[in-house]
């Protein structure tokens, strides 16, 4: 029987290399680190993850990284509108500053955000004189940092398919006597969510695992601004190596089953739009 024609040759070979590499760069470190935390034993690593500073670290990392995802999907959809669907002077500069966070180094954001938002930041100050707000070194501050390094995740996922919207189908709408926000809300809407979807899941994922721009405006306060990556470095600077491949477990398990419900979504989203 003849094998189909392939469009790349040397399927099993390309295969292969893909599996190893794949094994080799994320499943042998993954597994590694299931079982330096397994050598706890169930109990021990229940002990080790369910302590009032951990949970506190896993309600600030998780916590604010889903607002911060939230809030980068309606921001990033916003932006993605206006870069596709207008033509303004400096339209080219705002667009090249979009993936400013992805080339600027985690550390040079935070300590810019930090000096930004502190109490005698440009920012900072006036907030604190017209509001009495405290950004740095608050929950509010670690948003901040997570909402600026996770915008582009949205803008670029939902930017060219709002660019290859057919415009018939808005034209069609709006001349059946449909309002502009009937036309957005039945027929851009749709087909625009799985894009939402998948930029939340990478803003989400990448805000999860974000150190560098957090810990400078976080002020690092355990059961306040402490973040499970620094608690898993803290661990790791007292040779509890143990002890920090356990909080890593459990952002991997829970990161995991966060990204496979929002991917499932994503998944029954097109289908049924599809249909």
């Amino acid at each position: 029987m003849l094998k189909k024609p392939s469009v790349l040759p040397g399927f099993g070979l390309t295969l292969g290399f893909t599996l190893a590499y794949l094994s080799l760069i994320v499943l042998l470190p993954l597994g590694a680190l299931a079982v330096k935390a397994a050598g706890l034993g169930w109990s021990g690593l229940w002990d080790a993850v369910m302590t009032s500073r951990v949970l506190a670290a896993f309600q600030v990392s998780f916590g604010i990284s889903l607002a911060a995802a939230a809030v980068n999907t309606l921001a990033g959809l916003l932006v993605a509108w206006v870069l596709v669907r207008y033509d303004f002077p400096g339209k080219r500069l705002m667009d090249a500053l979009v993936d400013l966070p992805f080339a600027l180094p985690t550390a040079v954001a935070g300590i810019a955000l930090t000096a930004l938002y502190a109490p005698n930041g440009w920012v900072g100050k006036l907030l604190m004189q017209w509001f009495g707000l405290k950004v740095a070194f608050t929950p509010l501050g670690i948003g901040i940092a997570l909402t600026f390094i996770g915008l582009p995740f949205v803008v670029r996922t939902v930017q060219p398919i709002l660019q290859d919207l057919p415009p018939e189908e808005e034209e069609a709408a709006a001349s059946l006597g449909a309002s502009r926000w009937q036309t957005f809300a039945r027929v851009v809407f749709p087909a625009l969510f799985p894009a939402l979807l998948t930029g939340f899941a990478l803003a989400f994922a990448r805000a999860v695992g974000e150190y560098g721009s957090v810990i400078f405006i976080a002020g690092n306060m355990p059961g306040v601004t402490e973040i499970l990556p620094l608690l898993i470095v803290i661990k790791l600077e007292q040779f509890d190596y143990a002890g920090a491949a356990a909080v890593g477990t459990l952002m991997l398990v829970v990161s995991f089953a966060l990204l496979l419900i929002i991917n499932l979504l994503q998944h029954w989203m097109r289908v049924r739009h599809a249909r």
